[in-house]
């Protein structure tokens, strides 16, 4: 299990782990995850002769807390302050999971001269996200829920096991077996309690989750005024069954491919953990997104 080093981007210290040598790839995870959810992915790209980097963003994995509300400028602007830090000043391929695709569509979006590729690994879709509670409120009841779960030891006591349970929930568990590290535990135990007994990663998860309609409406108004200049591939997980939810995410994440002009691939049987359950699959999609932009 790879640790990384602490770099400073916006005043926050985020964890980072750089792998490998060759072209850049940027790995950013979803909702509550955090960068060893893709190590048997970085273990082959980094086979394949890539750069990975994955990070932490504030309140998740080992990062620091986040000192604002994420927004979708603001956490590309991130991916950016953090490859500038790193020294990676050349095109990236960015892949994002779940609401991390938010993330990495705003930075190609926002970066085009920085964006080699774009991959969108189950990523999270609103065609017309709404709100009831203004921006605001919804900040500080996430704010208040966090510190009242911390202080009643929630964390300490739930958490490694809530992180079991989300994943298990997450993944087909028919993982591909031609990966490295693939169908066993994704963390060493001691690690996942490291991460995951800590209140600052629940806090940093809701608060983000408050945010997530806002998030989404905002990359929606990025595709009004902002192009994207790269090839970009939409990456879905589909379980293989026949149930009415499955087929309409899976219905979903097609139409987003044919809005963005992508290029759409299915997961199959995979969970929305796809990177867990076919590592080698979203490798070779993260390989091939790269290369077309020759």
């Amino acid at each position: 299990m790879t640790t990384g080093r602490f770099v400073r981007v916006d005043g926050v210290p985020l964890h980072v782990v750089v792998e490998g040598s060759g072209p850049p790839v940027v790995l950013s995870a979803g909702l509550a995850m955090a960068w060893f959810d893709w190590d048997p992915v970085a273990a082959l790209l980094v086979a394949q002769g890539r750069t990975v980097v994955r990070f932490d963003r504030p309140g998740h994995g080992l990062s620091a807390p986040a000192s604002a509300p994420p927004t979708a400028a603001g956490e590309a602007r991130r991916i950016a302050g953090l490859l500038d830090a790193l020294g990676l000043t050349g095109p990236v391929t960015v892949a994002g999971h779940s609401i991390a695709g938010f993330h990495a569509e705003a930075f190609a979006r926002l970066y085009p001269e920085r964006t080699a590729a774009l991959v969108l690994v189950d990523t999270s879709i609103e065609e017309d996200p709404r709100t009831v509670w203004p921006a605001g409120v919804r900040t500080g009841a996430a704010r208040v829920l966090g510190r009242a779960l911390t202080a009643a030891g929630l964390p300490a006591a739930l958490g490694p096991l809530a992180r079991r349970a989300t994943v298990r929930a997450s993944r087909t568990g028919t993982p591909d077996r031609t990966a490295p590290s693939a169908g066993g535990p994704p963390a060493a135990r001691d690690l996942v309690r490291r991460v995951y007994r800590t209140g600052r990663v629940w806090r940093g998860a809701l608060l983000e989750n408050a945010r997530y309609p806002d998030t989404a409406a905002e990359v929606l108004a990025l595709r009004t005024g902002r192009p994207l200049a790269a090839p970009v591939t939409v990456l879905a997980g589909y379980d293989g069954s026949s149930g009415r939810g499955a087929l309409r995410w899976l219905a979903r994440q097609a139409e987003l491919a044919a809005r963005l002009g992508a290029r759409f691939e299915v997961a199959e049987p995979a969970g929305h953990l796809v990177m867990l359950d076919r590592p080698g699959l979203v490798a070779r999609t993260v390989l091939d997104a790269d290369q077309r932009r020759a």
